[in-house]
């Protein structure tokens, strides 16, 4: 079991623009059987985590927000009802995720967005991996895909289409 922030970002590391766009990730051509495509990985996740600029983004942009898929969304926002599924809570990341880790059981905690909830929860040492596919654009700007020093360590690197992909370990 691990806690894994997969996401997509910009060449120049952001992972949406100041508006909150991903057009410039949706654009892109990327194979769903290829290497560290999202469908995979998904299959090893057991509970995610996001914040509450990601699940707008979800409710704004999917007819159906969400699956069963365990989810907390920390915010101090209220949003409208919800999935059976998704909680809300705005707690310290330790005690949300020693909950994730056990309703996972066994399996892996997807860190779906932001940077800054990663941060945090690499600032608790709860962090273990960062996925990232690396778009061939760059932004210049918006919301960085880590918006504090964490150091990481290159376990794989692949090409699926127009996506570089590499897979850290968080170095302690």
């Amino acid at each position: 079991m691990a806690t894994i922030y997969y996401t997509g970002c910009t060449l120049d590391g952001f992972i949406a623009t100041d508006d909150h766009s991903l057009d410039w990730l949706t654009s892109r051509d990327i194979d769903m059987d290829g290497p560290m495509a999202y469908p995979r990985f998904r299959e090893q996740v057991g509970a995610c985590v996001m914040g509450a600029t990601t699940w707008q983004w979800i409710l704004d942009h999917d007819e159906e927000p969400w699956g069963s898929l365990p989810t907390w969304v920390m915010t101090h926002r209220t949003f409208p009802d919800a999935p059976p599924s998704v909680r809300f809570d705005r707690d310290d990341v330790r005690r949300v995720h020693a909950e994730m880790t056990e309703v996972a059981d066994g399996k892996d905690v997807w860190v779906v967005g932001g940077g800054e909830l990663a941060g945090q929860l690499h600032d608790a040492g709860l962090l273990d991996e960062v996925w990232l596919q690396y778009a061939p654009v760059t932004i210049g700007g918006g919301a960085p895909v880590l918006p504090r020093h964490v150091e990481l360590r290159l376990e794989e690197v692949d090409r699926n289409r127009d996506f570089m992909c590499g897979r850290y370990s968080v170095v302690r």
